[in-house]
């Protein structure tokens, strides 16, 4: 299979609230509410992934605010619609996740590049860092020309911008430009007027604008080109070849690790010395943050390969400008993908 024909990243599970509190109390039988809540759930996980830069955060999100309309569904009055009031949970759900927390980043935010060696590498630090999301889990089907703007919406480097806007002014422009609501159904929302959520939007726009952080293009055959070229040299570990894909200021890092390098020549070092346990590598394409990206299963000494990480790589000016593999193999469940490969 090539990069260009990537699988949909499908197999994410939840808990849910048909039929059941989801907090363990028995419930009524599933009915027409629990199916109008489960109609909008990858809506919800995907603004809570915009919100909160991280699938397990969002997740954890969406059950918290499905459990809260469950309960609190015999005193809804259709004073809105189902939509609002199930987007209005998410917010304050959100809201009360982000106060007083550090906002997730990529390590490239925080001073300069390392050394590639393996005393730089630092501890791990999950919490601290934005991470991939599958398209499955966030982007619900539908138009394709709008399928093609989400994807947008939820790239790395989109998702990463957002976290710096204030959690309030973050949620109204993800209403107002990524899911198209308008002005009145916003303020209704967020319990404002249309004038201040105006003024909210155009400061939130303003931030993005001059962080670069407004959402990409799609994929051309250039870059699909790109990716093939990178998943053969990955596999056969041509390190020469794989840089040569790079762009003399390309970066890569590894959360959930502090650590990040920049130019081809300090990630060549790496691949070829602390890196160089991943000779003999598998990637497996998967969608995800709105393009395509890799599952990395390395060698096992007891036989066959292991998650290790994923892969999401980012393009400039026909090459490509940043890797991050994220060595989180607790993420290749959210993929649906199996827990190990044979030889």
């Amino acid at each position: 299979m090539t990069a260009a024909t990537a699988t949909s990243g499908a197999g994410v599970t939840h808990g849910g609230p048909t039929g059941r509190d989801p907090a363990g109390a028995a419930g009524p039988a599933a009915g027409p509410a629990d199916a109008a809540f489960e109609a909008h759930r990858v809506g919800l996980t995907g603004y809570c992934y915009r919100m909160l830069g991280s699938i397990f955060d969002a997740e954890d999100a969406v059950q918290e605010t499905l459990l809260r309309a469950w309960r609190g569904h015999d005193g809804f009055q259709a004073r809105s619609s189902t939509r609002t009031w199930l987007y209005r949970i998410a917010t304050n759900v959100c809201l009360d996740q982000l106060r007083g927390r550090a906002r997730r980043a990529l390590p490239m935010e925080f001073g300069g590049p390392d050394e590639p060696v393996l005393a730089a590498l630092g501890a791990p630090a999950s919490e601290r860092w934005v991470g991939p999301a599958p398209d499955a889990a966030v982007l619900p089907a539908g138009d394709p020309a709008a399928v093609a703007e989400a994807r947008e919406s939820v790239r790395l480097a989109f998702v990463a911008a957002l976290q710096h806007l204030p959690p309030r002014q973050r949620a109204v422009l993800i209403l107002r430009d990524v899911l198209r609501w308008r002005a009145d159904e916003t303020a209704e929302l967020a319990g404002a007027s249309v004038a201040a959520v105006n003024s909210a939007l155009q400061r939130a726009r303003a931030t993005l604008a001059a962080r670069d952080g407004l959402p990409g293009a799609p994929l051309d055959g250039r870059q699909r080109d790109l990716l093939d070229r990178y998943v053969a040299s990955f596999e056969r570990y041509d390190i020469d070849s794989l840089v040569a894909l790079l762009r003399e200021d390309a970066v890569q890092s590894m959360p959930p690790f502090a650590l990040w390098l920049r130019g081809p020549g300090d990630i060549r070092r790496w691949m070829l010395g602390p890196g160089a346990e991943c000779r003999g590598s598998r990637l497996v394409p998967v969608s995800a943050n709105g393009g395509t990206a890799f599952a990395h299963y390395r060698p096992d000494p007891a036989g066959g390969h292991r998650p290790f990480s994923v892969h999401v790589l980012e393009f400039s000016a026909g090459r490509i400008s940043r890797l991050t593999h994220f060595l989180t193999p607790e993420l290749f469940a959210r993929f649906g993908l199996p827990p190990r490969l044979g030889p």
